[in-house]
């Protein structure tokens, strides 16, 4: 307990009276913003997952103020004369005004739209400044409030990086069944009945000190510490128990090192990739199961289920941390590094880099669940990539067909498969995932009207990527998938073949809708420098495809100088009997015919085939 006779405020608040109207300022050293894709992606499928609990269809607006509130945490603020900082819960604060950002433009021109703008900034004198005031943030914020969008200039501080691609990453991860007729209650219930407890307190000394006490001096124990503690005290104090302490220690710092909570994240993922057997059925009422409890207090449910576990002796418990949990968090922490530090092109653990791109936070327990104790590394290898190669396929084939890829969406069907290949030898997890994908009915020739929309180009850009990267590999090029995304010095933007301008298509659209619907059909796309787009964007085809030569092979292959001095290029061309061909003009028919193209190239990238393949 804190002793000193200055005053500490704690009330629980709900998300409007702790930002409605407010400013909050952050201490220099703690303004960086790192949440990555899975803790945000986590917060919205607890919020929405919890709200579709409740909403029933034939409820009304006042009906939210009957629904349970949903405790989401704690923040600790220290109150400098009439200025606020925030001590701990920025990355939260700052994650749910990202959301609510998301939400104010989803809900646009709608009769029924909730007015949130008081939660996001507040004006005065003319002047708009943001509930979370960080300078360094201001303009990124302030373009994402207006437009959906930012451009981060080069030097651009990290945290606005991450702003970005968080922000971006909410079109793909809120679900669908929530943007029609349920969209104001869910941000109703979200503003009014969402609570955090705020903790105030009136010097730095205060603030930090219960900061320490919360987090430092175990009376906020985390699930893991608690489960930890479970396990150790099945174990006698002696040589095991201190093998066993210490292994558990240095996986979790390591993981803990690598993300935010990454520890607590493996725990999860592990035991629900090994144990889970039930997940809450998909209707309202339904009750939560061991992958649900798992994913809330694994602590518990391990305390629980430990029979079922197979944990009875006193070697039981000592061989649960020393080979199973050691063999899991290991991969654990090669799949993390897969996921975003190492890209190795030729390597089977790419396809892990590939789904994480597209923010698959599901992935990881589908990875583990057919690892088992005792599996060789080669055998781990063969079957991270199968996995791999079977989310990658799966993925892409709903992205091709206007389909969901959200957490929310896929997380039953997912389950599903985890729990089907746990534990299976390479061969047979190879054909139980090749059956999976035969049964689904959507792949690339179902659509061949594929085209970008606010709401799938960033995953289409990736889609682009991994095309215009295998015309590269397969002509004899070193890979450039990671500069088509990630950029670097330069960023890569989708660009359009045809410039915006239908009076030059009249003659074959007479209507600008028409025009418009056809310029943004696949075939019509390439990914190429922002700065080639500035320069060209309104350029005639004719003026561009001179320039297309010297860029990826992609838009290079527009040009017919492509097909003289490429000789990579030719031989992949006869090899694989792809239907390349230059374009001295490119009219309707020919981005049709560009369209199919990149169809039948996408179906050599994702081929099911491959999955077979990788097990032999």
């Amino acid at each position: 307990m804190i002793e000193n006779d200055r005053s500490i405020d704690g009330v629980a608040k709900t998300v409007a009276e702790v930002l409605e109207k407010k400013k909050y300022s952050i201490d220099y050293y703690q303004r960086e913003y790192k949440w990555e894709s899975k803790q945000l992606a986590e917060l919205v499928a607890d919020l929405t997952t919890r709200f579709s609990d409740l909403y029933d269809e034939s409820h009304v607006r006042k009906d939210i103020a009957t629904y349970p509130g949903y405790f989401l945490g704690s923040i600790i603020m220290s109150q400098k004369g009439s200025q606020p900082f925030i001590v701990d819960g920025q990355q939260r604060l700052t994650s749910l005004t990202l959301l609510l950002t998301f939400l104010r433009r989803l809900q646009q021109g709608r009769p029924d739209q909730v007015d949130i703008d008081n939660l996001i900034f507040s004006e005065k004198f003319g002047e708009k400044s943001f509930n979370l005031d960080v300078p360094d943030r201001a303009e990124c914020m302030e373009a994402l409030f207006d437009n959906g969008a930012y451009e981060p200039p080069s030097g651009a501080v990290e945290s606005v990086h991450t702003l970005v691609s968080r922000y971006e990453e909410l079109t793909s991860i809120f679900p669908d069944e929530l943007r029609e007729r349920a969209l104001p209650f869910f941000i109703d219930w979200l503003k009014d009945r969402v609570q955090l407890v705020q903790i105030t307190a009136y010097t730095d000394d205060d603030a930090y000190a219960i900061f320490e006490t919360m987090n430092d001096r175990g009376l906020k124990l985390t699930p893991a510490d608690m489960l930890k503690g479970y396990l150790l005290a099945n174990m006698r104090d002696g040589e095991s128990r201190t093998k066993a302490n210490d292994i558990w220690r240095q996986r979790l710092r390591d993981l803990d090192g690598h993300a935010e909570d990454g520890g607590s994240d493996f725990l999860k993922t592990w035991l629900r990739s090994q144990y889970s057997t039930k997940i809450r059925e998909r209707r309202k009422g339904a009750r939560a199961e061991d992958w649900d409890r798992i994913g809330t207090e694994f602590h518990r449910w391990l305390r629980n289920d430990h029979e079922r576990v197979g944990l009875a002796t006193e070697q039981d418990y000592y061989t649960f941390i020393v080979r199973d949990f050691d063999l899991y968090s290991l991969q654990y922490q090669r799949i993390l590094r897969a996921s975003s530090d190492v890209f190795d092109p030729a390597s089977g653990l790419r396809f892990i880099r590939y789904n994480a791109d597209h923010g698959f936070t599901l992935q990881n327990q589908l990875l583990l669940a057919p690892l088992e104790v005792g599996d060789d590394a080669d055998t781990i290898d063969r079957k991270l990539e199968i996995v791999g190669r079977y989310i990658d396929i799966m993925l892409t084939w709903r992205i091709w067909n206007f389909r969901s890829t959200a957490y929310s969406t896929l997380q039953y069907a997912m389950f599903n498969v985890m729990r089907d290949i746990r534990g299976l030898s390479v061969h047979d997890l190879a054909e139980s995932l090749y059956r999976q994908l035969t049964n689904i009915r959507e792949t690339f020739d179902t659509n061949d009207e594929l085209h970008v929309h606010q709401q799938n180009r960033a995953h289409l850009h990736r889609v682009l990527a991994r095309i215009t990267d295998h015309i590269t590999v397969e002509s004899g090029r070193a890979s450039n998938y990671l500069e088509l995304i990630t950029g670097g010095e330069v960023r890569y933007e989708i660009e359009h073949i045809w410039a915006n301008r239908p009076e030059r298509h009249t003659d074959e659209f007479p209507h600008e809708a028409d025009f418009s619907r056809h310029r943004n059909r696949v075939g019509g796309l390439l990914l190429l420098p922002k700065q080639f787009n500035a320069s060209y964007k309104d350029a005639p085809y004719q003026k561009k495809l001179p320039h297309y030569f010297g860029q990826n092979l992609l838009a290079a292959s527009l040009n017919p100088l492509c097909y003289e001095n490429n000789p990579g290029f030719r031989a992949f061309r006869t090899r694989s009997g792809l239907p390349f061909q230059p374009h001295e003009k490119f009219h309707a028919a020919d981005l049709v015919e560009r369209g199919r193209l990149y169809r039948d190239i996408a179906k050599k990238v994702w081929n099911p085939e491959d999955i077979r393949a990788a097990a032999q």
